[in-house]
């Protein structure tokens, strides 16, 4: 998997993304509440997308997002969508960005498979923590399901999903793990700096 390929083809995609997702409400407030997401938190949106949870983060009343993609069309499209919110969006890449602060709350949504190196980018995003932050790498489907929908145009830009049991083990390298859920609804592991 190659980063110039993943830009690409999310690039690609970008203009149609919102018209062809599929959300549920109730989920997305499961893994937020799970993630700790909420009133006056800092929040770092890693491949933001389109911008899919900003929405759901401004009525949590968080303090500010900060929300990256790799993808200069994703990026462009999220920073247009709510230009008076407390959100800065950047286009690159988040495990050779400089950030001037740590977050609250780090949220890596419907995107993990697109990470070359989960070890390498769990360890980058630990560190970029405040002390009490939380780390959350989440799905809203299915870990059968995520790897289902990437057998297609995607397969050369992801990966399978790794069990919730294997991602387990390396947020504990870094973090104490608060959730870990893998079902026919969702997955997510979350993990918290002490």
């Amino acid at each position: 998997m190659n980063k110039q390929e993943i830009i690409a083809f999310f690039d690609h995609m970008a203009p149609q993304w919102d018209g062809d997702m599929i959300r549920s409400d109730e989920i997305i407030n499961c893994i937020l509440d799970g993630a700790e997401v909420g009133e006056g938190k800092s929040v770092l949106d890693v491949a933001c997308g389109t911008g899919v949870l900003f929405p759901d983060y401004l009525k949590r009343q968080v303090s500010s997002v900060t929300a990256i993609d790799i993808s200069p069309e994703m990026a462009k499209i999220a920073a247009g969508k709510y230009p008076d919110a407390p959100i800065r969006v950047l286009c690159g890449d988040v495990e050779n960005t400089a950030f001037d602060r740590k977050f609250d709350c780090i949220m890596v949504y419907n995107a993990f498979p697109h990470f070359p190196d989960p070890q390498h980018l769990i360890e980058t995003l630990a560190g970029l923590l405040a002390p009490g932050g939380t780390l959350t790498v989440a799905h809203g489907m299915s870990r059968e399901a995520i790897d289902h929908h990437h057998e297609g145009a995607a397969s050369a830009v992801s990966r399978g999903l790794m069990s919730s049991e294997e991602l387990t083990k390396i947020f504990a390298q870094y973090l104490k793990v608060t959730k870990s859920i893998s079902d026919e609804r969702m997955y997510q592991v979350t993990g918290k700096k002490i």
